[in-house]
């Protein structure tokens, strides 16, 4: 009797399907189960394949390419249709590929079974009704935590917690590869040291994970006797642990094996075709995860080097003041960009003293490597240039001129169009430029900067700005005032830039910030939101701890610490960020001064009169008496309009606030360089000047006019209603 006969008998049909011709070759009981009339046939592949429900169509695919790459049964249940899409029965498919070369054959057979019942799937069912859908939505899930997953640990921790449908194994274990030999990256439901000789060994190891990196195709062990049979040299060590079936898996990426993926069950699997499916696409999506972490772990740690290569330590050393200072990339890529931060310490000093040293804070256009290297080069030229000795006006010239000859070499850009800046508010005095700044192909670029001489003895602080943001400084009352500086371009647009000098003084308890415009522009705010900002939690600080306001700085835009590097909050980063905090301390606690600003108002800088004006009204943020407010404001417009008016010279302010027996004063002074003091006059109704003094008469609680030498001074007092909140007591 022929072998076609005896299955006919049991209801089995027999088919063989060639792949390099595409034809399916059927004997009859196998085309009476496919609903064709019961005589052998020869179809092609488009025809049989009509004949399957199509969702059934695309797991036996998968089934039988995971049979053809490992070599073992590919078994499924379809539904056979008829021509009008009905399901007619559902049949059983084994099949075994025969592999020649890159072609294969499938011999197989078919036979019909009964439609499984409703909640009757269990761990070993094809796939079919309930048990697909669990595992569809699994596998969802599993592919999304594993995309999620950050970094090596975080891909084991999702690893460890899969919970696969019917089968969940409870021992798991990840193996690299480390040159020529197999290592352990991560386990679960093992004791660290369980693992024994496991750890590491050579690839050339009679040891399932072994010959799985070696071959590249999965082994799976049913039993402890197959185990046994396979790798009786390892068997006495996998023994102990108790299992009763593995699987082991290779993790390819991009056609290399990395390493073998180990999944260990304390009862016995069959690893059924549906079984090794799923085992097979969760190693795939570990592989990728894997390798994805690796290179995030390695751009980290490339960055962290960076960082802490071109960053300064600013420990302790230096008596009478205290530095705190923060470094936060920008999210994604290599997290390190143009930002940077310095401390010097300069040559000589003041008498013998404590010494001079210089801030500096930049930032270099663009946030990529070509920033960070051209930040590294700028740092170093400023460091050679304050070593000598150069004042700060000096120092950032050369500095410009440097870049300026580092960026002829990339000004053949490809669009010939250079680089472009501005767009962004103004911030301070001079030029800002910020926000909008473009850059488009390898061409030239600038870079901001802010360079502060300080003098620890005498507190004072020597200012050159290149279009960066202005320093601020909190006063010991925990007033915070925007310090307007002199500017002048970007380092690097134009060689022969002069960059004036401002000066002002650090009283000891005082906080001088400076920062680059990341810290204000992040969060969709502009620079002058984005201060007020900054403003609001300087105030709100309390206590003298530099590395705390530092942190609650960062943190207000950034959110937790714990996101400054990793984590949901990175990749919304908008740009870089660095803050520098320096504090005079007193050497003994001293009685609080009273806060005061200084500003030159140039004859030829009328426009920073409306400087002095918010420096005034900034100066009296918490005065009590608000009707007071406006009459300073005009007073101070007033007196430094007559001397630009009035004289050749320009015009010095200074305002203070201090305690006067049970109130606070305002004082008010505006020198000048000239000799003719001022007189009242009685100007007419359409008289266009002259009512300056009137006005302060009017105004202001004492005024007066003094000689000082050559020139003379104008001043005015208003005093705080006794009483109020914030008076003295």
């Amino acid at each position: 009797m022929r072998t076609e006969d005896v299955l006919a008998a049991i209801a089995t049909g027999l088919w063989r399907w060639d792949n390099a011709s595409g034809v399916v070759s059927l004997d009859a009981e196998a085309a009476r189960l496919l609903g064709l009339p019961a005589e052998p046939v020869r179809l092609t592949e488009a025809a049989v394949r009509s004949r399957f429900h199509p969702v059934d169509w695309n797991e036996i695919d998968g089934v039988v390419n995971l049979a053809v790459a490992e070599g073992t049964l590919a078994e499924a249940r379809l539904r056979i249709m008829d021509g009008r899409g009905r399901v007619i029965r559902t049949v059983r498919s084994r099949s075994k590929p025969l592999i020649d070369g890159s072609d294969y054959q499938l011999v197989g057979t078919l036979q019909e079974v009964a439609d499984p019942q409703p909640g009757a799937s269990g761990p070993h069912t094809p796939i079919t009704g309930d048990w697909r859908r669990s595992r569809e939505a699994f596998l969802l899930d599993a592919g999304r935590a594993l995309a999620e997953a950050r970094s090596t640990a975080e891909v084991l921790r999702v690893a460890a917690s899969l919970s696969m449908p019917g089968f969940s194994p409870d021992g798991l274990a990840v193996f690299g590869m480390s040159g020529e030999r197999l290592t352990v990256i991560g386990h679960h439901g093992h004791r660290d040291g369980d693992e024994g000789p496991f750890t590491t060994m050579s690839l050339g190891t009679a040891y399932p994970a072994a010959e799985v990196v070696r071959t590249g195709r999965a082994i799976y062990l049913p039993s402890p006797e197959e185990y046994r049979r396979r790798f009786p040299t390892t068997w006495p060590l996998a023994e102990r642990f108790g299992r009763q079936s593995w699987a082991y898996v290779p993790l390819v990426v991009a056609g290399r094996t990395m390493g073998a993926w180990m999944a260990a069950f304390k009862h016995q699997v069959a690893f059924t075709p549906d079984e090794r499916s799923v085992l097979t696409t969760v190693a795939r999506m570990l592989a990728q995860a894997l390798a994805r972490a690796g290179v995030a772990e390695s751009e980290r740690e490339l960055s962290l080097g960076l960082q802490r290569t071109m960053m300064p330590v600013l420990g302790p050393g230096i008596p009478g003041i205290q530095v705190a200072a923060r470094y936060v990339p920008t999210g994604g890529g290599l997290q390190v960009g143009g930002d940077w931060y310095d401390m010097i310490r300069l040559p000589g000093g003041t008498g013998g003293g404590a010494g001079r040293i210089a801030l500096v804070i930049g930032d270099v256009q663009g946030h990529d490597v070509r920033a960070a290297a051209l930040m590294g080069q700028l740092r170093i030229a400023l460091r050679a240039y304050a070593s000598e000795g150069h004042r700060p006006d000096a120092v950032l010239s050369r500095a410009s001129r440097f870049l300026y000859g580092v960026n002829d070499g990339a000004s053949d850009d490809a669009d010939g169009d250079g680089a472009a800046y501005g767009g962004g508010a103004a911030y301070g005095t001079g030029t800002t430029y910020s926000g909008g700044t473009t850059y488009s192909g390898g061409g030239p670029r600038f870079a901001t900067c802010l360079y502060l001489e300080v003098d620890l003895e005498s507190g004072t602080v020597d200012i050159a700005r290149a279009g960066h943001p202005d320093p601020a400084v909190r006063m010991v009352d925990g007033t915070v005032l925007l310090r307007p500086t002199a500017g002048g371009l970007p380092l690097g647009i134009d060689a022969d830039t002069d960059y004036p000098t401002t000066r002002l003084t650090l009283d000891p308890g005082e906080t001088l910030m400076i920062c680059t415009d990341g810290l204000l522009e992040t969060g969709g705010h502009d620079l002058d939101t984005g201060w007020e900002r900054v403003r609001r939690l300087l105030e709100q600080h309390r206590g003298d701890d530099l590395e705390e306001l530092a942190d609650t700085l960062v943190e207000a835009v950034h959110g937790p610490g714990s996101h400054h590097t990793t984590g949901p909050l990175a990749d919304r980063r908008e740009d870089d960020i660095a803050v520098l905090l320096l504090s005079r301390r007193p050497a003994t606690t001293v009685r609080e001064t009273p806060r005061r600003t200084l500003m030159t108002i140039a004859q030829a800088e009328p426009e920073r009169i409306a400087e002095a004006r918010e420096q005034v009204r900034q100066l009296l943020h918490d005065w009590t008496d608000g009707d007071q407010l406006d009459p300073a404001v005009l007073m101070v417009s007033e007196m430094v309009t007559n001397v630009l008016v009035h004289t050749d010279g320009d015009a010095l302010l200074t305002a203070e606030v201090g305690c006067r027996e049970e109130a606070r004063r305002l004082r008010v002074e505006v020198s000048d360089a000239s000799d003719e003091l001022p007189h009242k006059r009685h100007p007419g109704e359409m008289a266009s000047s002259g009512r300056g003094l009137v006005l302060m008469e009017m105004l202001a609680d004492a005024w007066g006019v003094e000689p000082r030498g050559e020139g003379k001074t104008i001043w005015f007092e208003l005093t705080e209603p006794a009483g109020a909140e914030g008076c003295c007591t």
